[in-house]
This record gives C-alpha cells, structure tokens and sequence, in this order.
C-alpha cells in the first residue's frame, strides 16, 4: 500500500494541473471502489474550481470552492494518471498504467491556465475509495477523526512520542503502524526508521517514555530517524516495488536505499555490525531488522 511517501509525491504531482482547474465533467465507470461513490459525486464536482490539493495522513484531500472536498485514497494499487499536450507522451511510462481497463474516475479539466487536461484514477483492485465531506466538517469526520500526528509536522520529535507512548506495552513496531498515534506511517518506513535508531521492533514501546536520559535518547533518535526517513523517501519520489507509480508514470527510487526492508539475510549495512538482517512477522505483518545492532 502506497504509504505517506507515496502518497505526498501524489500529492505534488497533481497540485500543478488541478489547483485553480476547472472541473468540467466527472465520469465514472463503475458505481463503487471498495465503497460505492458518494450520491450524486459527478454532479456535485461538475462546474467547481479546485482551490487546494491536501494530504492527511494517507489521504489526499482536493478542496473545491464551495467547500466540499474530495477525499480519496489510493488503496493497494490505485494511483492517479495525468493526460494533457504536455505530459500525453510519457503518462504511459508502466504496463500497468496502459491498461486502460482499470480506468475508473476521470476527471475532464479546464486547467488554471486554460488548457484542457484530464486526470485519470487508475485502480486494478478496486481497493481505493473516494468520498466527499464539507471542509467544516473534516475534523469530525469518520475517515480522519481519530488520525494522530502527522510525521511532517513541526510538533513531532521525541518529546511527543513519549507522551504518545506512555503506557504502552505493545512492541514498537505496532504503536508506530498504530494512526491513532502517528498518521501515515507504514511497514515499509517504519522498519527503515528504527534501523536508523538502532531500535528493536520488539522493544516495548513504553520504554521510551520512562523517566531518564536513556529513554529521552531512545525518543528523540527514533523521531528523528523517523523525519528523516519520510524527508528522503520524498525527495527520492518514494518507493515503487509492485504498484506504485507517480501521476506521469514514472517511478520513485527510494527502494534502492532499503537498508532492511525485504532484505533478509543479507549483511546490516551498519558500519562495523556484523550482523545480517532477519524477517519476523509481527501481527501479520513481516518485520525486517538486525538482531544484532537493534536493541
């Protein structure tokens, strides 16, 4: 599943075309996704001028100049494909992205500078969503109530994950999987930011609140592990393993720096470890790290 990364390089790929667009006519070729559309969700886009394109958590947030706003998330494959004069000739870069088949949303546009563009929702699963809220009522609503604090943001450091980990007995690896804590955190930089902390998966998580400067350290290592994980994954235009793709086509890269994520058995490149990287599975979920160099 695309994580933050991912969904944030989404994000900014459609930020260009559909901020002060046009939305002239909505299609969409089946009644569901994992959900069915919202009533009347063609309607209610047609004639609106999109004033914001968001993100929260692994969400993307569309606003429009009524108010309403378009949540939609991308699910296990879905991903969205921009088609103008500009980028038609590479917005084919995967074979998955060919397959017009899966084409389910598409938006026909009027862009802020005139142009005519249509922004496609590609999805093989079905396993995305999209749904429309008022902007008023965003805070309360049921997809992002309960999300904690976003990995971005200025407040998240180690001082805040010791207030968000008190009391907790779970393993590490789950409280940070849990978006009741952190929103937007997945498997895939989650094992990559505790490698970077030198912190076990399986370390309680309450250990990092304990009063002292070990725990304090512990904290702050790991929220800044944290920061600086997402911040590359980002730039690097996150990780393309099965599905993911950005809005032109092409992929992101951040999977060449995998330092433990799907490498079992090779060596901890952690200078001087000596260890090799192992796989656990931990609430169904396969978790990758060193023995040896995470404690």
């Amino acid at each position: 599943m695309p994580e933050l990364p991912e969904v944030e390089t989404v994000r900014r790929g459609l930020q260009p075309v559909l901020e002060g667009a046009t939305i002239g006519k909505v299609v969409i070729a089946r009644p569901d996704l994992r959900l069915p559309f919202p009533p009347g969700f063609a309607r209610k886009l047609a004639g609106r001028r999109i004033v914001a394109v968001a993100r929260r958590a692994k969400y993307l947030l569309v606003h429009h100049d009524n108010g309403l706003v378009l949540i939609a998330h991308l699910g296990m494959t879905g991903s969205f494909r921009i088609e103008d004069d500009i980028v038609a000739a590479s917005a084919f870069a995967t074979e998955r992205a060919k397959d017009a088949i899966h084409d389910h949303v598409r938006f026909h546009l009027t862009t802020a500078a005139g142009n005519a563009a249509d922004v496609i929702y590609n999805d093989p699963r079905r396993f995305g969503f999209m749904a429309l809220a008022e902007a008023a009522d965003l805070g309360s609503h049921p997809m992002l109530s309960g999300l904690g604090t976003e990995p971005t943001g200025n407040a998240f450091d180690g001082s805040l994950l010791q207030t968000l980990f008190d009391g907790k007995k779970a393993p590490l690896k789950a409280a940070l999987l849990d978006q009741r804590l952190v929103a937007g955190l997945g498997n895939i930089y989650v094992c990559e930011a505790l490698h970077r902390s030198g912190l076990s998966p399986e370390r309680p998580a309450g250990e990092l609140a304990k009063r002292g400067k070990p725990a304090r350290d512990r904290a702050d290592r790991l929220a800044a592990a944290i920061r600086g994980v997402i911040d590359e994954a980002i730039a690097a235009g996150g990780s393309s393993l099965r599905d993911y793709v950005h809005t032109d086509g092409s992929l992101g890269y951040f999977q060449h720096r995998f330092s433990v994520y799907d490498r079992e058995g090779a060596p901890c490149p952690r200078h001087g470890c000596g260890g090799a990287v192992e796989r656990i599975v931990q609430s169904g979920r396969s978790t990758f790290f060193c023995r040896r160099c995470q404690r």
